[in-house]
């Protein structure tokens, strides 16, 4: 996560999490379990589903902010995004591969 804010490959929040997914430049999404209201995350674990993305839960929302090198919590979720010759291209696949294996 840390990594892919210094390369720009992060978005952060429930709005542009939607966004990079529906525009198809999202390799994996993370939400926040703690999400008020829930309302805000329900539907990207189903599109998620549907479209065969990596998703994954943290515990919090404070975790996941300082997770996006972020002061305050991050609100709901963020995506990691596809860039090309991005030098993490090998992390990013092994962290969805590490996801798939705990949705298995």
């Amino acid at each position: 996560m840390e990594q892919s804010c210094n390369y720009k490959q992060l978005q952060k929040g429930a709005n542009e999490a939607t966004e990079t997914f529906n525009r198809g430049i999202s390799e994996f999404i993370v939400m926040t379990a703690d999400a008020e209201p829930l309302e805000i995350i329900l539907h990207l674990p189903l599109l998620c589903e549907d479209k065969d993305m990596p998703y994954m839960f943290v515990c919090s929302k404070q975790a996941l902010g300082w997770a996006c090198w972020v002061s305050r919590p991050v609100i709901a979720s963020c995506s990691v995004t596809i860039k090309e010759g991005s030098q993490l291209k090998q992390q990013i696949q092994s962290v969805q591969q590490s996801i798939e294996r705990l949705l298995v």
